[in-house]
């Protein structure tokens, strides 16, 4: 039976976790119920003490009423953030979804002061829509240095692939968040850019000397603290050289040693989410929310089990193996993060005209087109889209990618990575085109650096698919949405005069942009598309 004592303990404890939910109002509209806790479990738990929750799923007008709706079960001002580092369309649809943020690392190479003012922009719009819906923080920038393009879980999520334009820009995009009064996190701790594993899946090792991190992963970081961010995100992987037995979410010599002591961060510390297979396939639950704790974290984020997370830290605090003193250091820091923004309640339009000119001009700064026009009058419209692509917001009925081909008579196949394989099993012939049907092949790839894919999309044979209908002479055209290693791949196996273009964007903005101009005689139309799935 619970003392007064040890019910205050667990009020007190469970103001540090920060669960997973649906944006949807509803149970039964919930993607993802191996992760989304059920709305009683959630007004329990809320109500219980519990601080924060992460949101995914639903509509950006939707998320403001969900966020109303779960403040109403709490007694607390609670944490409402979500990984919205692309803009809040990229998790909500309604609101803006810009480019990844590795686009304007590759515009600071030539045009660094346009590229900060943009990334400025693009943190305040992210704020202030964020704000509208509900959320009071973003779980952004990534702070990781990409210099791995075979990194799988990073990839173009990262805003450089050099220290200099990563810290910097991410340090653009954190002040336009702060002018847009929401909470900002750099992530992850101490950097994830080598990497080429996925930590959603496993454990990564980065085995770099301390003076290798000076020089490339902690440099972003430092910027970031420099600039005042209000939260640094764990990153779950190993690095030997710092302590060779546990990866940095749970390591002493990560958290309090090199991130408290040595780089001087008083902000908020949270781990990155404790059901990735990194953390959860090692620890149980209760013990993986302890020995985060316990290494210097001060916000649990998504363990496997809300209840028996609050029960290992309780029994921590009360054998003394978990200082008390830790426990409040770590409930003012979020005290303080809550009380540095401003309380306003979700309303009004999400999205403003201002808004819709950014993501236009990031797309336009963004999109590569080389060589002619297509000329091919019909043909198939071959669409391979990653099937963890919000599908509303990248790929529909109306979306330019099938519209704008099938106005100018190319019917759409469209291909995603857990449905029927378009591959023959021939290595010098892999597309089975007998398939497709006849006629001139349109070939658009929205492939980019996926979580939980542990990078099988790069295995994907495209560059000999690619010769295979230009032996054929059956390529109408190559659109690569996303990924600026697979398209600098491509490009030297692309004949003169082929039609191609690269966007960094996969957004329906970016399609209209590219296919307007490869098809400049278009207009729009509904066509009547083939699905493979």
């Amino acid at each position: 039976m619970n003392t007064p004592a040890s019910s205050n303990l667990r009020r007190q404890v469970a103001e540090l976790l920060v669960l997973r939910a649906s944006g949807h109002l509803s149970d039964h509209q919930r993607r993802y119920p191996q992760w989304e806790l059920p709305n009683g479990t959630l007004q329990r738990l809320l109500q219980e003490g519990v601080g924060g929750v992460i949101l995914l799923g639903g509509s950006a007008v939707e998320l403001q009423q969900r966020t109303q709706q779960l403040q109403g079960w709490s007694s607390q001002r609670l944490l409402f953030c979500a990984d919205v580092e692309e803009g809040v369309g990229q998790r909500f649809e309604g609101a803006s979804w810009l480019v990844p943020p590795l686009a304007l690392g590759r515009l600071y190479r030539g045009d660094p002061e346009l590229a900060m003012a943009l990334s400025e922009r693009y943190g305040r719009c992210t704020g202030e829509q964020a704000r509208r819906c509900g959320l009071n923080w973003v779980l952004g920038p990534v702070c990781d240095v990409n210099n791995n393009p075979a990194n799988p879980v990073i990839n173009v999520r990262a805003w450089g692939e050099d220290p200099s334009s990563a810290g910097a820009l991410a340090v653009a995009f954190q002040r336009g968040l702060s002018q847009a009064d929401v909470l900002g996190c750099a992530k992850h701790f101490p950097g994830h850019g080598d990497t080429a594993s996925d930590s959603h899946l496993d454990l990564p090792v980065l085995p770099h000397s301390r003076e290798r991190l000076e020089q490339v992963e902690l440099p972003p970081f430092r910027a970031a603290i420099a600039a005042g961010i209000d939260s640094v995100m764990t990153a779950h992987l190993l690095l030997p050289e710092l302590d060779p037995e546990q990866p940095a979410t749970l390591s002493k010599a990560v958290l309090s040693d090199l991130l408290r002591r040595k780089m001087g961060f008083n902000g908020l510390v949270v781990t990155d989410a404790l059901v990735m297979e990194a953390i959860s396939a090692r620890h149980g639950a209760a013990e993986a929310a302890v020995l985060a704790f316990d290494a210097g974290a001060d916000l649990i984020l998504m363990p496997a089990d809300a209840d028996a997370a609050i029960d290992g830290l309780c029994a921590g605090f009360n054998s003394g193996r978990l200082p008390l003193e830790r426990l409040e250091e770590s409930r003012q820091r979020r005290a303080h993060a809550l009380q540095s923004i401003p309380i306003s309640a979700p309303s009004g339009p999400i999205v403003t005209a201002a808004d819709q000119a950014l993501e236009a001009e990031l797309v336009r700064h963004s999109v590569t087109i080389r060589d002619a026009v297509v000329r091919a009058d019909a043909g198939i419209n071959l669409v391979r889209v990653d099937s963890l692509l919000p599908s509303a917001a990248a790929l529909s009925g109306w979306s330019p990618a099938l519209r704008i081909p099938e106005t100018q008579g190319f019917r759409s196949v469209v291909l995603h990575g857990e449905g029927l394989s378009p591959w023959s099993g021939q290595p010098e012939a892999p597309l089975a085109l007998e398939g497709l049907g006849n006629g001139p092949v349109m070939l658009q790839l929205f492939l980019r650096g996926n979580p939980f894919r542990a990078g099988r999309d790069a295995q994907e044979p495209w560059a000999a698919a690619i010769q295979q209908l230009v032996t054929l002479n059956r390529l109408a055209g190559v659109v690569i949405y996303g990924s600026p290693y697979l398209w600098e791949s491509l490009q030297p196996i692309l004949p003169s005069g082929c039609p191609a273009a690269y966007s960094a964007g996969q957004m329906q903005e970016a399609q209209r942009q590219v296919l307007t101009a490869l098809f400049p005689t278009s207009s729009p139309a509904s066509g009547g598309g083939a699905f493979t799935d």
